[in-house]
C-alpha cells in the first residue's frame, strides 16, 4: 500500500498503523495538485510494485474551521481560493487518474474510488469552490465508468457527509452548527471507519459488477 499526501506526519502515521495491524505501508510526500509530482510518484511505483491495482483519490480540502481558504459563496469567494480548492479536491483526482489509468490500461484490470463530499450531490450553502470541486468529482466518476469499464477497471465514487475527523471537530463545538451536521434520519456524525468499509466494499472482488455509482455515507442526510 502507498500512501501519497503532503503532510509528512499524518501521512507517516498513516502507515505506521497499517504496518502495526500487519499490513505493508509506505508513505510518499505527495501534492496531488503537481502533475510532477504525480507523474513521478506512480513511475516509482508502477517500477517497485509492477502494478497498479487500486487507487483511491482521497485527497482534499475541506469545509471546516481549520480552512486556510475562504468558504463561502461565488461573490465572496477569491478567485486564487477558488483555483486552490478545485485545484486540490478535483485536479488532484484527475492527475492520479491521468496517469494511473494507463498503468490499468496495460494490466487490463484496476479500480478507481473517488472520495467526494454531500455537497457533490445536493446544494449546500456557504462553501461554493468545495461544493464545485466535489460535484466535479461525481461527475468526473461517472464519465470514467463509462469510458474504462471495456477495459475491466471499475470507477466508482463515496459521497460522506459529516464525518468526526479533525476537519470538522472545531465546528461541531459550535452548538448550532453541530445541530445542522446531526439533522440526518440518524442524527449522528460518522466515524472514519464507517466510509472506510464503504472504500473497502467498493475495492474488493464483492463489488466486482459496481461501477459508476454514486455512494453516500450521510446518515441519510442527503434523503431530506
Amino acid at each position: 500500500m502507498i500512501v501519497a499526501e503532503w503532510n509528512e506526519e499524518s501521512g507517516q502515521k498513516t502507515a505506521e498503523e497499517v504496518t502495526a495491524a500487519g499490513g505493508e505501508a509506505v508513505f510518499y510526500k505527495t501534492d496531488v495538485s503537481s502533475e510532477e509530482n504525480i507523474r513521478t510518484l506512480v513511475e516509482e511505483v508502477r517500477n517497485k510494485y509492477g502494478s497498479i491495482d487500486v487507487l483511491f483519490n482521497n485527497a482534499g480540502i475541506g469545509f471546516s474551521a481549520r480552512s486556510r481558504y475562504k468558504m463561502a459563496s461565488i461573490l465572496e469567494t477569491p478567485l486564487e481560493d477558488w483555483n486552490s480548492i478545485l485545484g486540490i479536491n478535483l485536479n488532484g483526482a484527475y492527475l492520479m487518474s491521468k496517469y494511473v489509468v494507463p498503468v490499468m490500461i496495460e494490466q487490463k484490470k484496476g479500480n478507481i474510488i473517488n472520495n467526494a463530499s454531500l455537497n457533490g450531490i445536493i446544494g449546500v450553502t456557504g462553501a461554493d469552490a468545495y461544493t464545485a470541486s466535489k460535484g466535479g468529482g461525481v461527475a468526473l466518476t461517472r464519465v470514467m465508468a463509462a469510458d474504462y469499464g471495456k477495459y475491466n477497471i471499475r470507477v466508482n465514487c463515496i459521497c460522506p457527509g459529516a464525518i468526526n475527523t479533525p476537519m470538522i471537530q472545531e465546528v461541531l463545538g459550535v452548538p448550532e452548527i453541530a445541530k445542522n451536521y446531526e439533522a440526518g434520519p440518524l442524527g449522528r456524525v460518522g466515524e472514519p471507519e464507517e466510509v472506510a468499509y464503504a472504500a473497502l466494499f467498493l475495492a474488493s472482488d464483492e463489488a466486482s459488477y459496481v461501477t459508476g455509482l454514486i455512494m453516500p455515507v450521510d446518515g441519510g442526510w442527503s434523503t431530506v
